[in-house]
């Protein structure tokens, strides 16, 4: 029986809005591929009473515990003392974890270390400890009354690493049917919402692997998980349903296990030995921030214009003058002048142009807000896209980002454009 797990966020300022709870979704994220179910998610001020109330709520309902934040040296941080509390276990001072929060400070040039950074050092007697390779603050985990109980730091970059390398091999060994493989599918031009309606029947049937949707930045994403004893019994029992999905999804499967969009158009790119500009309006250097994200995307990305006034178009662009004034800066004819611009000026195999309403409000003419155009020149043909999505100008921004990602990718994949 897969086990359970509760998730813990300790700090009020959680509470107030001040920081977001990245430390939960990362480790769910994690629990999910172990094969854990979390079925909560908890947030708790910094006070001892509250603290203790929320973890005998969990005892009742959790096989697993797992706290983060409130393991610091100052006065509110309380997360270590209360647990052992709640679970009957003494704090014990740990000598080898107490010189490593001095050799840390030391290393970084500060000689006046005060004392309270030393309760870091306590832990509940006969703990697992789990070193902090970003952080003065261990963690560690136990069991008592029939529980684990983890505990880890706040700071996302200390409780990730510390989970990824101290908590995954820990919640790995109460496993013992198996481990938990995955495989997610990304899909651009579909909904959440059409895509499992599509594949219901399929989910349904399915028991190991299982298929389940989620709804990605603009995006669909699907993740195929199989239990098995090892990778290649894995693959095996994945392989004919990643093959069923492929062919009842078609073309709007972009990637298996690749990290974005553009990720993939780089890749796609350089296999090609193809390169691109980008000439843009609405999205007001989107695309282009999105692509040189990926490291290496000088092999294939050359560079882009952000052409945003009328001005800029025809400074930088070529594009026509009588066009602007006849056509509107947000047509078919302008989106296409501003891809054959930005190809002709960086000199590259494919370009793209987008101009659009990204709203809220409009561009003093009767087009509607979210009136999109994306143009995509090659040296074959040139492609002219309309969208009209909608009224919010972040929404219309991404979204138009996506789809002139996508028109090169489908390009470059022999695809309808």
């Amino acid at each position: 029986m897969a086990l359970t797990a509760e998730i813990i966020g300790v700090g009020t300022e959680l509470l107030l809005g001040n920081t977001v709870n990245t430390d939960a979704r990362d480790i769910s994220e994690g629990l999910s591929a172990l094969g854990i179910n979390v079925y909560f998610h908890t947030v708790v001020g910094d006070n001892p009473e509250r603290l203790k109330s929320a973890v005998d709520i969990a005892k009742s309902r959790s096989d697993i515990i797992i706290t983060t934040g409130g393991l610091g040296p100052t006065y509110d941080d309380l997360t270590k003392q209360t647990l052992a509390q709640c679970f009957g276990k003494p704090l014990i001072y740990n000598d080898e974890i107490a010189q490593g929060i001095r050799d840390y400070f030391a290393s970084r040039g500060f000689s006046n270390m005060t004392e309270n950074n030393m309760q870091q050092a306590m832990l509940p007697e006969g703990c697992v400890i789990f070193r902090n390779g970003n952080g003065t603050a261990p963690g560690c985990g136990f069991e008592a009354e029939g529980k684990h109980v983890l505990m880890l730091p706040g700071p996302p970059s200390e409780c990730k690493g510390m989970f990824d390398e101290c908590a995954v091999p820990y919640l790995k060994r109460l496993t013992d049917d198996g481990e938990i493989f995955s495989h997610n599918i990304h899909i651009f031009g579909r909904g959440e919402s059409d895509v499992e309606d599509q594949l219901r029947p399929m989910m349904k049937r399915l028991e190991n692997p299982t298929l389940a949707p989620y709804a990605g930045n603009g995006e669909v994403k699907l993740r195929l998980t199989a239990r098995a004893a090892t990778r290649e019994e894995a693959e095996t029992l994945m392989a004919p349903v990643l093959k069923e999905l492929r062919e009842e999804l078609g073309d709007v499967v972009y990637g298996v296990d690749v990290n974005t969009l553009e990720e993939t158009v780089i890749g796609l790119l350089k296999e090609a030995g193809k390169t691109l500009a980008t000439a843009e309006s609405c999205t007001g250097g989107l695309i282009s921030k999105r692509l040189t994200d990926i490291s290496g995307a000088s092999a294939a990305y050359m560079g882009g214009v952000i052409a945003y006034s009328n001005d800029a178009k025809r400074l930088f662009l070529n594009v026509n003058g009588d066009v602007l004034e006849n056509e509107g800066a947000v047509s078919d004819p302008v989106a296409r002048q501003m891809a054959a611009g930005a190809r002709a000026k960086l000199g590259t195999d494919l370009a793209l142009g987008v101009t659009g309403i990204a709203g809220p409000g409009s561009d003093g003419t009767e087009k509607p807000v979210g009136l999109v155009y994306i143009a995509l020149g090659t040296p074959e043909a040139m492609y002219c896209k309309e969208l009209t999505l909608g009224n919010s100008r972040a929404r219309n921004r991404l979204m138009s980002a996506n789809y002139a990602l996508d028109m090169v990718r489908r390009y470059l994949t022999g695809l309808p454009v």
